[in-house]
């Protein structure tokens, strides 16, 4: 096969619409495919990023969740079906992705993300996105990503309403200077108040958003800003994150 700017032919027609961009083109591509993302859960977050990266060319995701698909997910979960109902979300996943992309490297983790081997999973991609739902999770991501200086994107959803924004370890705020404490045990949950299944697939494109931004070096990441969506007004806001010097997370990296 022939091979132009290290790309195939085919390569090019897929993604065609990438490389007329001006500041990606054909570099922009390549570096996309020697890119690798590793995705903290594959819900209603985890759908839709997943999707978009490995439709943009990403080479290389990575996908950690621990759940099977329930009925429940699938009025938000677009990588899974009816026909899915009860299969390990990263199987299901993963079928979907290879069918999208057949390129596509993929690395699955059937297993819960905790303390124990999040250094070891996050170490080894260029970017990580938090697709989870809940603030211990997040503190691991934030904690591993720091350790490792990796960066990572956060994104919440909530009833009518989503967030994000993306740490850059030694530069802005990091994810504890922004949510210190853990919630209360009577905080309002997805599972309580729910959440219309377009929120999250806004901010989970977003997220994706970010991620691609990041890799081909273009753009304003969102560092030290949370960008808020609120579906009910079709409306975005932006509030200004300031780092916490007596941050137990990023002071302590930062010291070294």
């Amino acid at each position: 096969m022939e091979v132009k700017s290290g790309i195939k032919f085919e390569q090019e027609e897929r993604y065609k619409r990438n490389i007329l961009l001006a500041g990606v083109g054909t570099e922009g591509q390549e570096k996309l495919f020697h890119a690798s993302v590793l995705l903290v859960g594959a819900g209603g977050l985890g759908s839709p990023a997943a999707f978009y990266l490995a439709a943009a060319g990403v080479g290389r995701i990575g996908l950690v969740d621990n759940d099977e698909v329930a009925l429940s997910n699938l009025q938000r979960q677009i990588l899974h079906a009816t026909l899915d109902l009860g299969r390990p979300k990263v199987v299901s996943a993963g079928e979907k992705l290879r069918a999208l992309n057949p390129d596509l490297r993929l690395d699955l983790y059937q297993t819960a993300f905790s303390r124990e081997n999040a250094v070891n999973l996050v170490k080894n991609y260029d970017f990580i996105i938090d697709c989870t739902d809940n603030i211990p999770s997040r503190h691991v991501i934030n904690e591993a990503c720091l350790k490792m200086n990796k960066p990572f994107v956060y994104g919440g959803v909530l009833a009518w309403a989503g967030q994000v924004f993306t740490v850059i370890p030694g530069k802005g705020p990091c994810f504890r200077c922004v949510f210190r404490e853990t919630p209360p045990p009577d905080a309002p949950t997805t599972s309580e108040v729910g959440v219309m299944g377009t929120v999250p697939g806004v901010i989970g494109v977003l997220q994706a958003a970010e991620a691609l931004r990041f890799i081909l070096g273009i753009g304003e990441l969102l560092v030290g800003r949370l960008l808020v969506y609120d579906a009910l007004s079709a409306g975005f806001y932006e509030v200004q994150l300031e780092r916490d010097p007596a941050c137990p997370d990023c002071s302590s990296y930062a010291r070294g």
